[in-house]
């Protein structure tokens, strides 16, 4: 009894400090806060303490895969659950102030959403924001996965896809897991390709973003485009 009583206290101690600022808690007490829903009734703070300490940080521990999660002591579906859907809810919420807004006016939004959605992924991704003529978002569509360090782009695919979307242009987005979002020559040489073949079909390509941890390089903003 005297257990349970701690751990009530502790929750609504901790509760109560969330709401009066949450921005204030260190990361392994954002993560009980999430926890406490997957196990109402356990002692939770070691649990979120040994996922900060496996992962490295809230954002890390709230974007690892399932299987990553799976392999803590004590994490279970429950859990993978709770976690994975604040991430979601992260995502949905960068995406909402992008959607049917005029991207290019939209910037800082974007780049919040890019960073949200992709900067902390284990492994490269390149996809695609496919645009209309008022450049507002059609799709956002990942076209590629690859291993850390090397994600195969088809410039017949991506423009292929704009035409089947009736896009008028479109932006690259990848993320480079490294942490360092300058262009490698390959992402240059993969970008022109893309551009040429947009040329001869009508589709504009506003930019190319590389998407890292806190960071991002726009080909645009460096004169690769």
């Amino acid at each position: 009894m005297t257990d349970k009583r701690h751990h009530h206290g502790h929750r609504q101690r901790l509760r109560e400090r969330f709401m009066k600022g949450g921005g204030s808690l260190p990361d392994y007490e954002l993560s009980e806060l999430i926890l406490f829903q997957a196990h109402p009734r356990q002692d939770v703070k070691p649990l979120a303490k040994g996922l900060i300490a496996y992962f490295g940080s809230f954002a890390d521990v709230i974007t690892a895969t399932p299987e990553c999660l799976a392999e803590v002591k004590g994490v279970g579906p429950s859990v993978i659950a709770s976690l994975k859907v604040i991430n979601e809810a992260a995502i949905q919420l960068a995406s909402a102030r992008v959607k049917d807004q005029p991207i290019l006016s939209s910037w800082t939004a974007l780049i919040d959403y890019c960073q949200t959605s992709m900067a902390f992924n284990q492994n490269e991704q390149f996809r695609v924001l496919f645009l209309d003529k008022k450049n507002r978002l059609i799709a956002d569509e990942v076209l590629q996965e690859g291993t850390i360090d090397h994600t195969p782009v088809y410039p017949r695919e991506v423009a292929k896809r704009a035409l089947e979307l009736g896009s008028s242009a479109i932006i690259l987005v990848h993320n480079h897991h490294s942490g360092d979002p300058r262009p490698s020559r390959s992402d240059i040489d993969m970008t022109k390709t893309i551009v040429q073949a947009g040329e001869t079909l009508g589709i504009v390509v506003h930019d190319h973003i590389i998407i890292s941890r806190g960071d991002y390089a726009s080909f645009k903003a460096m004169g690769l485009l």
